[in-house]
């Protein structure tokens, strides 16, 4: 089944007609109460770009638009460029051996992580960054707030296509932010900030392929490979400042050890014994930190999120003062035109 959130509703009405994210709230609040609570937020913003003659699902065959995967799709064919590759894993499963790679790919519309399973993670190690390549056959899941695709036994993996090229516009170098310019619907973007607040990791239990593993009886579960012995990854959270504002950062497993300078037995130490935490947590307070990743809001709470996808921990400050030279400069380019 497909399903768009919230967020990649309004973003979409957003795209389409202009108007405002407060806008379309006021909208869909009112919407909810002209039905009497009988829909959600999300089935209101759906009646909404209805209304608004917006197409929600605009293609759902042939290649795609990265912008336009939603989770639940099947035979999904995409087109993009290597952006970071992240290596390959081997896991082992009710006796029987597995592989598992995964990377971020961008077209001229957004970024997608696309995970390979098996035969076909064997195509990551002759990958390199700006390389393009094809998935034909592919299956979208939303993980993490966000949408990924992923490779079966009939899906076909082509490297370099002859005849494709793509152009990635400067955007896919992510935009730089300030963090009350956050909207919660932002896919690729970038803020620094300094570390204001650092919470203890959260661990759950994962099979050996990363996806994540359900307890039962005979130890834990995974969708794809059965009954596993669990491994455990985490997740940890901070509070980052601009000047601007404040608000919840989240890093997962590579980024939380990034952001520590921990390696993972290290991070796993933290589980058995938190006090060693507190250490990591003081050294890692009033630290700057140069992030890219995306803006969500939590529905639940009714505040925006930042997922890291990368980080720098301290980035130099030359580089940021070039930054801010070539946006002066920019900037009274267009002033003289």
């Amino acid at each position: 089944m497909f399903k768009l959130s919230y967020d990649e509703i309004t973003a979409r009405i957003t795209e389409k007609t202009g108007i405002s994210r407060e806008e379309i709230d006021s909208k869909v609040d009112q919407k909810v109460q002209q039905l009497s609570g009988l829909v959600s937020r999300e089935g209101a913003a759906h009646i909404l770009a209805n209304e608004f003659g917006i197409r929600l699902f605009e293609q759902l065959s042939g290649r795609l638009q990265i912008k336009n995967v939603i989770s639940g799709m099947g035979n999904v064919e995409i087109l993009g460029k290597v952006v970071n590759i992240y290596g390959t894993k081997t896991f082992n499963s009710n006796g029987r051996e597995g592989k598992v790679a995964s990377m971020v790919v961008a077209d001229e519309t957004g970024q997608i992580r696309v995970v390979l399973w098996n035969e076909q993670a064997d195509n990551a190690d002759k990958l390199k960054t700006g390389d393009i390549i094809k998935i034909k056959g592919g299956y979208a899941r939303s993980k993490n707030n966000g949408n990924e695709i992923h490779t079966n036994d009939k899906s076909r993996v082509t490297i370099n296509p002859e005849g494709e090229t793509i152009n990635l516009p400067t955007s896919v170098q992510p935009a730089r932010k300030k963090l009350s310019e956050l909207q919660g619907n932002e896919s690729s973007v970038e803020v620094l900030a300094t570390i204001v607040q650092a919470f203890e990791p959260r661990y759950f239990e994962v099979c050996k392929c990363g996806k994540r593993a359900k307890p039962s009886d005979n130890g834990a579960t995974c969708d794809f490979h059965g009954t596993v012995k669990p491994e455990y990854s985490y997740v940890m959270n901070a509070f980052i400042d601009d000047g601007t504002d404040s608000l919840r950062a989240v890093f997962f497993r590579e980024q939380a050890q990034k952001l520590l300078g921990k390696t993972h037995e290290d991070m796993l130490s933290y589980k058995d014994q938190p006090e060693l935490f507190e250490t990591a947590r003081n050294d890692l307070l009033g630290a700057n930190v140069k992030i890219t990743g995306r803006a969500t809001r939590n529905e639940m709470f009714d505040r925006i999120e930042f997922i890291a996808q990368q980080l720098t921990l301290n980035p130099d400050p030359n580089e940021e003062i070039a930054r801010l030279e070539q946006e002066m400069k920019e900037l009274r380019t267009e002033k003289s035109l």
